[in-house]
């Protein structure tokens, strides 16, 4: 069960290269996939409530279709990623193609808010083995989850089992900014933090929690 919500150990010690766990004893909350229209605003306006800095991995297409909506994520307070330009599985992408997916969304984010990306995260979880070597040259560190709640099924339940059972006091927790998730994104957001106060533990920011 716990494999479910939370990538094997042996995975983690395989890919030491990447981030799996916040460096510090806080929660960092992140989002894939944005941003998108219809679950973007009401995530800034809920994470504002909370109190939250949240890491929001973009997909460069959706950044060009909505440069103000990205700098809005920005102007908020929050960190952006790279999530590559068209959301592909990077394993079946060339060196070539996946350095042009990668160079094309930074300097699409680039434009459109004054920000050059620090953190990747791979479409998907999935990434060839090497990938934390050849982000270096982009200077990105790759950043990946302890903690997926499965939001983008749109079913609270799930969300509520796996953060009250599998919340750790530093955890990376993925949320998804999209239409897949825009039912329950906010309730989840909140009981999040509720568990977090709940635990007694405490939200970190991007920078603090990826030393």
């Amino acid at each position: 069960m716990k494999l479910m919500y939370q990538p094997p150990q042996i995975v983690q010690k395989i890919f030491n290269g990447s981030v799996w766990h916040s460096t510090q004893e806080k929660v960092l909350l992140t989002f894939d996939d944005g941003p998108n229209p219809s679950t973007t605003e009401k995530i800034l306006k809920t994470l504002n409530e909370e109190n939250i800095q949240a890491l929001f991995f973009c997909v460069g297409n959706n950044v060009k279709r909505y440069p103000e909506l990205t700098k809005t994520l920005v102007d908020s307070g929050n960190i952006l990623g790279n999530h590559t330009f068209n959301h592909k599985v990077i394993t079946k992408l060339t060196k070539t193609d996946l350095r042009q997916e990668i160079l094309t969304t930074n300097r699409i984010i680039e434009d459109s808010t004054g920000v050059t990306p620090k953190y990747f995260r791979p479409p998907y979880g999935k990434f060839p083995i090497l990938l934390a070597y050849r982000l270096k040259q982009f200077q990105l560190k790759n950043v990946m989850w302890s903690l997926l709640p499965y939001d983008y099924k749109n079913d609270l339940k799930v969300v509520k089992f796996a953060i009250k059972n599998y919340l750790a006091n530093n955890s990376i927790v993925v949320l998804h900014d999209s239409d897949k998730s825009s039912l329950i994104i906010c309730d989840t957001i909140k009981y999040l933090a509720e568990e977090v106060r709940i635990k007694n533990f405490q939200f970190g920011t991007p920078e603090e929690c990826l030393k």
